[in-house]
């Protein structure tokens, strides 16, 4: 599965907080790269979203 929609349908935080998440970590996954782009056909960006929804990623919004 390329994303764990039963996690993002029931995703009660701030949807515009996680999609600047997965954008920062799509950027780098591009960078320095990352074993699961083989998994996920080297889709970068639902490779982020699935890291942040399943916690092997963390964030924080910091003011």
């Amino acid at each position: 599965m390329i994303l764990p929609l039963d996690k993002l349908n029931s995703y009660d935080k701030n949807i515009y907080q996680l999609t600047c998440a997965a954008i920062r970590r799509a950027y780098q996954i591009t960078m320095t790269g990352d074993e699961e782009l083989e998994e996920n056909d080297g889709k970068v960006v639902s490779t982020a979203i699935r890291q942040l929804l399943t916690d092997k990623v963390e964030y924080q919004i910091e003011e």
